[in-house]
């Protein structure tokens, strides 16, 4: 297959160098999820530390993987901008740097580690089959949010050298909307002062740009492997339901859905989706874990699923 690839445009956006990181604390482990202090009934139940020893998403625990967090927190709030996205979502959008298919792109994020995340470092292969098998195991008659489980992070290949190599901050961590003012919500929210957009006036009200009830269709969201997955299965035409793309668009949204900002800007359909985006979200967060999934095992799964709902080959 054919690779194009179209680098950056911008004399501050390099690559950070990754850190390998060893992990000293694995989690007690029951049926290949991680067992919280007292498990119940009701399905998967959330572990209360992830594999650090810390609470999930806890942005000030003291650790050296915390600190490599929060200095790409820092390049994400201050590169990423309205005009920023807009350009990456006009070249981006175009699908024209390769074809392949939705496993193919599973096997080329084994390379990858997500320098965003404070509980995770293993290759992000490991995690999309973690999260897609805890919703099967709980789920198993939703056969598409399995397979929304698989590839809700495959556009992190982004990152990946033979794609184009974009820095970290340009394709993880939490997305938020542009053209608007920037929730406290948002973690390290104080690194916000050095972006262009903080300072201009057009861009500093709670609407800013838009107008309340407009849909987050219609709101540009900080650029990420999670727009860009949402064009490459929209774009290729996939038949999972609208349900499945909203969380593949918006699962790193997390002022949004942890902490409840911006729903002046969510139509109906917006708060129908969520009602999913909730189920999917405690999956994608809390079954990161250091169990090693058997791929040759699931794979025939998930590749009928893919078979189901996309075509054999995809323009990326």
């Amino acid at each position: 297959m054919t690779i194009l690839i179209e680098q950056i445009e911008n004399g501050a956006a390099q690559a950070e160098e990754q850190k390998t990181l060893t992990i000293a604390n694995d989690l007690v482990l029951d049926g290949g999820f991680a067992l919280p202090k007292e498990a119940s009934d009701d399905g998967f139940v959330a572990p209360e530390i992830n594999a650090f020893g810390h609470s999930f998403r806890d942005y000030d625990a003291e650790s050296q993987r915390q600190k490599t967090v929060e200095e790409f927190y820092r390049l994400n709030h201050v590169h990423q901008t309205y005009d920023f996205v807009k350009k990456m979502r006009e070249d981006y959008g175009k699908l024209d740097k390769i074809e392949m298919s939705i496993w193919e792109c599973c096997e080329l994020l084994n390379d990858v580690i997500d320098d965003s995340d404070p509980d995770l470092d293993e290759p992000q292969i490991e995690h999309l089959l973690q999260t897609a098998e805890a919703i099967r195991k709980d789920h198993p008659d939703e056969d598409w949010l399995h397979l929304t489980g698989l590839i809700h992070d495959l556009g992190k290949v982004l990152l990946h050298p033979s794609f184009g190599g974009l820095p970290q901050w340009a394709v993880v961590g939490d997305t938020h909307p542009l053209g608007c003012a920037f929730d406290e919500s948002i973690v390290h929210h104080k690194y916000f002062e050095g972006n262009p957009d903080y300072h201009n006036p057009a861009y500093n009200t709670k609407c800013g740009i838009y107008s309340e009830g407009c849909g987050l269709d219609n709101v540009m969201i900080t650029w990420g492997h999670d727009d860009y997955m949402y064009l490459v299965a929209k774009e290729n035409k996939t038949t999972l339901p609208p349900a499945a793309l909203f969380i593949i668009r918006y699962h790193s949204f997390y002022p949004l859905h942890k902490c409840g900002a911006y729903t002046h800007l969510m139509n109906e359909q917006d708060r129908e989706n969520m009602k999913w985006l909730k189920i999917f979200n405690k999956y994608d967060l809390y079954s990161k874990s250091k169990v090693r999934i058997d791929v040759e095992e699931v794979k025939p799964y998930y590749m009928s699923l893919i078979e189901k709902y996309f075509p054999a080959k995809l323009r990326w």
